[in-house]
């Protein structure tokens, strides 16, 4: 039976706020979230590859909009391609603002692993099955890499696949101490555990673009928790690349955040929940 988490620990996060355009209610011990905002074609065919291969009969489904207005997520359409939940962010703030509504709400559903895939349909759904097995394993932290034997990194950028295995996975790899090899990814699973533990602490306002992807790699191994990587497809459409970050002063936004990250700069700070606690009673 899944812990309820105690309502002294709760009242800390800081969740951006968010609505529910439907839930159907939790019917697996673990989910599938996917975050989106105008993805188009892109999320729905992702969804007809997840049913494909009948992921909804082993997680739920829960895609968690940034404030899509393409018209992509009717929500009969996404409940006959098996989502469970549609949860639409309403407060500013991209990617980490947006996990942040939907780990607060699958932990507070009572979800024990959490696997988080984008939904831009790069990635290859039939992995989510063995990200699963490695969470009733005992893992931690699964991530996905596609530059793992085993793994497909199909018409990635230059620039991007150079940054990522000579800047991104090097730099976290050693502050980390574990060996990471695709660390920009968003194809991962998490335990309830590690994301329930004050030591992590990921329901912060500082996370609002891609700082938490970055926090997360760094911090979670430092803590001891079980980590590893898993070999993945990652196919890029030819031509235009359709992503969130823009070319330069996205990239350089990202390795500030990589920077902040592995100097330890979101780290809680000693006596920093105690002081939010005497601030929420007064």
């Amino acid at each position: 039976m899944t812990t309820a988490i105690p309502a002294t620990e709760r009242a800390l996060w800081q969740v951006p706020s968010y609505s529910t355009t439907f839930w159907n209610g939790r019917s697996r011990p673990h989910c599938v979230v996917i975050p989106v905002i105008n993805e188009g074609e892109r999320i729905l065919n992702l969804l007809r590859r997840m049913a494909a291969v009948r992921i909804a009969d082993i997680a739920d489904v829960i895609i968690v909009d940034g404030g899509s207005t393409d018209g992509s997520l009717e929500p009969q359409r996404l409940q006959e391609l098996g989502v469970r939940g549609l949860l639409v962010k309403t407060a500013p703030g991209k990617l980490s603002a947006q996990l942040r509504c939907a780990y607060a709400f699958v932990l507070d559903e009572g979800y024990t692993g959490i696997v988080t895939i984008d939904g831009n349909d790069k990635d290859d759904p039939d992995a989510i099955p063995r990200f699963i097995e490695a969470i009733e394993q005992g893992y931690d932290f699964v991530q996905a890499s596609r530059f793992l034997a085993g793994g497909v990194a199909e018409n990635t950028p230059k620039s991007r696949d150079f940054a990522i295995r000579f800047i991104h996975a090097p730099m976290l790899s050693l502050a980390s101490g574990f060996h990471w090899t695709d660390t920009t990814q968003g194809f991962r699973a998490y335990s309830r555990a590690m994301l329930l533990d004050p030591r992590v602490a990921p329901f912060r306002d500082e996370f609002t673009t891609y700082e938490l992807l970055a926090y997360l790699s760094y911090r979670v191994p430092k803590l001891g928790y079980r980590c590893v990587e898993l070999p993945t497809v990652r196919r890029y459409p030819k031509g235009e690349v359709p992503t969130k970050i823009s070319s330069v002063r996205g990239n350089l936004s990202v390795l500030q955040v990589l920077m902040k990250a592995c100097a330890g700069h979101y780290n809680p700070r000693l006596g920093e929940d105690a002081q939010l606690a005497a601030q929420r009673r007064s």
